[in-house]
């Protein structure tokens, strides 16, 4: 069987005070997935804008993962795999 999908996925990048925010949004669709994720500056440390979008996006991506890992796993067992 063969077969293309096109999944969207937007990023969004916040930041404040030293704390950046990043939320991750995956459009199947027919559904979307949304993950969160944080870093904050270290006040002893140089900030660096580009080292916080990267290490929130990370967590963030690394959310969504977990998310939709989760939801294939209960698919799954839905369908008795």
């Amino acid at each position: 069987m063969r077969r293309a999908v096109e999944w969207n996925v937007r990023l969004y990048l916040f930041e404040e005070d030293g704390t950046t925010k990043a939320r991750v949004v995956l459009d199947t669709g027919t559904t979307s997935m949304t993950g969160h994720g944080t870093a904050r500056c270290n006040p002893h440390d140089v900030d660096v804008p580009e080292i916080g979008d990267e290490l929130a996006t990370a967590r963030a991506m690394h959310d969504l993962a977990g998310r939709l890992t989760r939801v294939a796993d209960h698919d799954m067992e839905r369908v008795g795999a």
